[in-house]
């Protein structure tokens, strides 16, 4: 189960980072332009040399490849709740590295998720045999 963890918490970092960078590239290449069908195509030239947006690609990866070990190893009714905990995740990356607000109401939010995050962890816990002292 520790090894889920780590695996699961390097995922989470990876995801939150990779959507940060690709929001900030986004933002670098439109440059608060909206995106239509007569400007998609120098958009998306630009962004696929973004390096933050390569690297937010790159990061996303590695969450993908973390998910499909956990995939492997556990119930998925376990290891997909837990990757919600991404929102927590992204949310502090985006107030800390975006500078953005986030109002109570959306904390509150977080705060359900996690709840419930935690909530699963425990059922999991709850479900592998004791170890019987020897």
């Amino acid at each position: 189960m520790t090894k889920i963890i780590i695996i699961l918490i390097v995922g989470l970092i990876c995801e939150a980072a990779g959507v940060v960078l690709l929001k900030a590239g986004i933002d670098a290449v439109c440059k608060g332009k909206d995106v239509t069908l007569l400007n998609i195509v120098p958009t998306v030239l630009q962004g696929a040399t973004n390096l933050k947006i390569i690297f937010g690609v790159a990061l996303e990866a590695v969450f993908f490849a973390c998910l499909l070990y956990m995939m492997s190893q556990k119930e998925i009714s376990f290891v997909w709740p837990l990757t919600s905990l991404s929102f927590v995740m992204t949310t502090l990356a985006a107030v800390f590295y975006l500078q953005e607000h986030v109002s109570g109401a959306r904390w509150a939010g977080i705060a359900l998720i996690m709840i419930g995050a935690a909530l699963i962890t425990w059922s999991e816990k709850s479900k592998e045999p004791a170890v019987s002292p020897t």
